[in-house]
């Protein structure tokens, strides 16, 4: 197996895109943040003190997709022309599911991008809530599905 971020010595290195073709790349994501029942219920009540949770982690994301070759070392920086992040509540589990969608037209895939924003959209919530419960854990950061490119598609089959 070839990794392409390795140069013929085996040092990182930066992969060239620039004889790819621009296709639509699309890409979704998602994390999940389990807390205790009276959390996720203070959270979808809007009832905190620091303010809309949700809100903020949405916007946490978006800037997130749009930082991440600041991030991952290398990342190419991207035009994106779409980040969206979504939640579900899931009170069965105790959980907060987050779902992350980029997209643009270019030569490479925006994966890390949708995975970045569900991260940091996921780290916001905890940074929002810790201060009624510092247990809260992200889990299950994982790419769902991605378009686009050489590889095609693919869509992650369920657990």
């Amino acid at each position: 197996m070839n990794l392409t971020h390795c140069d013929e010595q085996g040092a990182a290195s930066m992969v060239d895109v620039s004889a790819k073709p621009v296709t639509v790349r699309e890409a979704r994501a998602e994390a999940r943040v389990s807390m205790q029942a009276a959390t996720l219920a203070a959270i979808a009540a809007n009832d905190l003190k620091k303010g809309d949770v949700l809100s903020t982690a949405r916007i946490a994301g978006i800037q997130a997709a749009k930082k991440c070759s600041d991030l991952i070392p290398l990342c190419h920086p991207l035009a994106l022309s779409k980040v969206a992040v979504d939640f579900q509540f899931d009170h069965a589990r105790d959980q907060l599911r987050i779902e992350t969608y980029c997209k643009l037209s270019g030569k490479t895939g925006v994966e890390m991008e949708a995975l970045t924003a569900a991260s940091v959209a996921a780290l916001t919530v905890i940074d929002m809530a810790k201060a009624i419960d510092m247990a809260m854990v992200i889990e299950g950061v994982c790419l769902l599905e991605k378009s686009g490119g050489r590889r095609g598609h693919y869509q992650r089959e369920s657990l």
